[in-house]
């Protein structure tokens, strides 16, 4: 009777099936933690700037936002990008990895309560949400409606599709090698989460072949131990091209998961034990049995190595040793991660951070310009050209990121971002252009050989003063959020609008005293006439700040 039904399956429909099942399952997984994403917002940033100060709060960091996104590789991937920005150090990111793992077995449980029979009405909410309401929240409750349905629509055609293979003969000798031999298991699933590159997809595969009776509990386990090394690939994927701080922490993820491993393959027959007991006083289902067993794994794993944190940064530090060139990326952008690009959350709050940085970079451009004026030291000039060409790199590099950024999906507040720090880029590189523009004049002065008065460089000075409080408040504002502060550049906006007017009109005064150069005053109304233009870059950093509060 087996091998008549062996003979009758249709092979194409079972292979298509559970094909068709599992890219369901991973467009879905996406889908739904988009939404989550989305939903989320300034969460995710807000949550990682505050909560990571020790690898303690890490762990508890991972597994929120693992939780918050339903998915540990989309919260190793953020991590790898924060700690190769800098924010994040080492030992504070192998606790969000940590967590993370820990994170993803709720993905787990939830399949583990089959709700298959409800899945389609499920989806046709989401649908609803999606296409007959405009409030983006609810769009966002519809994305994680619909991918939510989409999940359990997806693992009944994978279960159906598997049902046959009871019956072939091959699948039975694969069970039989397994029982015998746990480490083709563990390479199993190492391969199979690699190929995939999803963990929840396979371990919900492992629930189903579990939920049918295909293989023993004992089979099964090292097949799920490994779909925990062979997540890590996402993490390594991510490092590639990245800096050696990303590198060392995708190893330390997969050192962790093989660590765990090791451990578990160990003590595979007490711990096979611990989770039959458990399933029996429990009386859980076998789909939620395997979620157990997934999150035992991650949990004990993690108790057992944090105290070993230090000794696991050491070891990866030591393996993954300093490069030259992570030395010499002083005016490279620092905090833009491509890997960063799938949490739009997370990679505008970079963004602003490399606008700062880039704004910064602007003022001491336009301090040394005004130096160069009063001093006519010629590597003042070579330093302004330099980090000049370093500010128009930095707009190319951002104005790209955020290009890219615009391409993906992103809420209506992200898109209104977007568009603000492309502007800002815009403003700041202007004002690097006029810091630039002051030195192209004197030195045009130093080759005709004309002189300022001593009135005329303490004017520049004067009007340099205000400029830079100007530059540095709409700084503090920007960093702060601070309506009080944007507030105030435009009052030193309109300062400086004064201050410039006042030097004009005694400049004037002077020329028709003829106690100064005519042709010297010329070139000198062009030099103050660079602070005013800057002022009004200044200004427009933090108009739309102002605007987007008051439309609130």
């Amino acid at each position: 009777m087996k091998l008549m039904n062996a003979a009758s399956i249709n092979y194409q429909q079972m292979i298509f099936g559970f094909l068709g099942g599992l890219g369901l399952f991973l467009f879905y997984m996406k889908y739904m933690g988009d939404g989550l994403q989305m939903a989320a917002g300034d969460k995710l940033r807000y949550i990682l700037d505050k909560y990571t100060t020790s690898p303690f709060l890490g762990v508890l960091v991972g597994i929120l936002i693992t939780a918050l996104i339903q998915s540990s590789s989309g919260t190793t991937v953020i991590t790898i990008g924060l700690v190769g920005a800098g924010l994040l150090t080492l030992r504070q990111a192998i606790g969000i990895v940590m967590g993370a793992n820990i994170g993803t077995t709720i993905t787990t449980f939830i399949i583990g309560f089959n709700i298959s029979h409800y899945a389609l009405p499920i989806i046709f909410v989401g649908s609803l949400c999606l296409f007959f309401f405009k409030n983006q929240t609810m769009n966002n409750a519809g994305r994680i409606l619909f991918g939510f349905g989409g999940i359990f629509f997806a693992l009944s055609l994978m279960s159906n599709a598997m049902a046959p293979l009871r019956y072939l003969p091959a699948f039975k000798t694969l069970t039989t090698s397994l029982g015998k031999n746990p480490i083709l298991g563990v390479l199993l699933g190492t391969g199979m989460t690699m190929a995939v590159q999803a963990s929840s997809a396979t371990i919900s595969i492992i629930q189903n072949i579990y939920q049918e009776g295909l293989m023993p509990l004992k089979s099964l386990l090292p097949v799920l131990f490994g779909d925990n090394i062979g997540t890590t690939i996402t993490a390594i994927l991510a490092s590639i091209g990245a800096n050696t701080s990303a590198k060392r922490l995708a190893l330390s993820h997969t050192l962790f998961n093989m660590i765990g491993t090791v451990i578990f393959m160990i003590v595979l027959i007490p711990f096979t034990m611990y989770v039959t007991k458990m399933q029996q006083i429990f009386y859980l289902n076998p789909k939620v049995t395997i979620a157990f067993a997934h999150a035992s794994f991650n949990i004990i794993t993690t108790i057992l190595l944090f105290p070993f944190i230090r000794v696991l940064e050491y070891i990866v530090v030591k393996v993954i040793k300093d490069k030259d060139e992570d030395k010499a990326e002083e005016f490279k952008p620092k905090y833009l991660d491509m890997a960063l690009l799938n949490a739009p959350s997370i990679a505008i709050g970079q963004v602003k951070q490399e606008i700062l940085i880039m704004i910064s970079m602007a003022l001491e451009n336009l301090k040394e310009s005004v130096e160069f004026f009063h001093s006519h030291n010629e590597k003042l000039a070579r330093n302004v050209e330099l980090s000049e060409d370093n500010i128009n790199s930095m707009d190319q590099e951002i104005t790209k990121y955020l290009t890219m950024l615009s391409q993906g999906t992103f809420t209506e507040k992200e898109g209104e971002e977007i568009s603000i720090y492309l502007d800002m880029c815009r403003d700041v590189e202007r004002i690097g252009d006029h810091a630039f523009g002051i030195v192209k004049d004197v030195q045009y002065e130093i080759k005709k050989e004309l002189v300022f008065s001593d009135v005329a460089h303490n004017e520049v000075s004067k009007l340099l003063e205000i400029t830079v409080k100007l530059i540095e408040t709409a700084i503090d504002a920007l960093k702060e959020n601070d309506n009080e502060k944007a507030f105030s550049v435009i009052d030193l906006h309109n300062k400086l609008y004064r201050k410039e007017k006042e030097v004009r009109k005694a400049h004037i005064k002077r020329v028709s005293k003829q106690e100064c150069d005519v042709k010297a005053g010329l070139y000198y109304i062009d030099v103050i006439s660079h602070f005013t233009r800057v002022g009004d870059h200044g200004r427009n950093l933090v108009e739309k700040m102002i605007e987007t509060k008051v439309s609130k």
